[in-house]
């Protein structure tokens, strides 16, 4: 790596649940540390060898539940605990990431960070570290939050979008506005003009640059995290967050600071990628067979089944025989079989099958 690379930092967020994907992603064992393709790297430790291609592993905080401390800790052996930075209670994103770009200003203060979530799945690596040059670049640049932006596929009402200015000559382009889920019809709209971008949720941003955000729009949580300056990367750390950060506000960095700030750029992307948020958003990812079948870890025969996702444990061989479309997964004692079109309902029915069996089943 070169020099310019010492000042380069990224905070890995890995601390939801991915209910989702439930019944293999739990609170107890969410998505992200769950092999989700068969690649045989879990999306944390896929996540974070992407990063490093670009950031030296020293500098890659992950950010956590408490809970999840001892799987990171197995799962990434390579990085300290004090780059492990656990949340004591959930508070959206903007709470970890102004507690992270602390810790790293104490460190270098003039640090260069990328936030991305550990849950992506992204094709073209190489592609991927080009745009997240690019956006570096333009980060290094006074009082500007960078992006990067996904070419859009399709109306889709779940992801956020970036509307920007297409003709702006620059690699990094000036941002318009954000907009936050829109119906169907308004994504169409987005589509056709030209003009808008999927939000991935990775931010690059120097680090005076954000803690600047936070002061002039989140100034009472930044009050309450600078207090910690002191202790921060001691031993000392961890009690301050336990007594500090359930105060916090509950609040995304994108409302936070993301749509206030004067001065956000988009980088386009040129990479695929996928935000794995679901059974059928795995399923478009995963090799298919001939039938249009997706298999992770089963056995599959088949006698006129398509489209079907199917995942189990230990090679399981599964029988399907008629059934079209439908999201079969197995995982210790709870067996799920449900049509795709459904899926957007699994996160009701986990609290229905906790509510009725008990809560370690979520």
């Amino acid at each position: 790596m070169s020099a310019k690379n010492e000042n380069y930092y990224a905070l890995l967020m890995a601390g939801g649940v991915g209910s989702r994907f439930w019944p293999v992603s739990t609170a107890n064992f969410p998505k992200q540390f769950h092999d989700m393709l068969g690649t045989g790297d879990t999306l944390l430790q896929k996540t974070f060898q992407r990063l490093a291609k670009i950031v030296p592993k020293d500098q890659i905080l992950v950010l956590t539940n408490t809970r999840y401390n001892d799987l990171v800790k197995e799962q990434l052996p390579q990085i300290a605990q004090k780059n492990i930075v656990l949340e004591p209670a959930m508070r959206n994103t903007a709470p970890c990431i102004l507690l992270s770009a602390l810790k790293v200003k104490k460190e270098n203060p003039d640090a260069v960070m990328i936030v991305a979530p550990s849950d992506a799945w992204i094709e073209n690596e190489n592609a991927f570290v080009s745009d997240l040059q690019k956006a570096f670049d333009s980060a290094q640049n006074d009082n500007v939050i960078a992006t990067l932006g996904i070419q859009p596929t399709f109306p889709n009402t779940g992801y956020g979008y970036i509307n920007y200015d297409k003709d702006d000559s620059a690699f990094a382009k000036t941002v318009k506005r954000f907009t936050e889920k829109p119906d169907y019809t308004t994504a169409k709209d987005f589509i056709s003009s030209g003009e808008y971008l999927w939000n991935a949720g990775m931010f690059i941003w120097s680090v005076k640059t954000v803690l600047d955000g936070f002061k002039s729009h989140l100034p009472d949580m930044f009050s309450l995290f600078d207090q910690g300056m002191v202790v921060y990367n001691t031993p000392e750390e961890q009690a301050f967050i336990n007594n500090h950060y359930p105060r916090a506000e509950n609040i995304s960095i994108d409302y936070g600071i993301m749509e206030k700030h004067e001065n956000v750029k988009v980088v386009p992307a040129t990479f695929d990628w996928n935000d794995l948020g679901t059974w059928g958003s795995l399923y478009e990812k995963l090799d298919k067979s001939s039938e249009n079948n997706a298999v992770v870890n089963a056995l599959l025969h088949t006698e006129g089944a398509t489209g079907n996702i199917v995942r189990t444990t230990n090679k399981k061989i599964v029988v399907l025989d008629g059934i079209k479309d439908y999201i079969i997964v197995e995982e210790d004692n709870i067996l799920l079989i449900m049509p795709k079109s459904k899926e957007q309902e699994i996160k009701e029915i986990r609290n229905a099958v906790q509510a009725k069996y008990g809560n370690h089943l979520g």
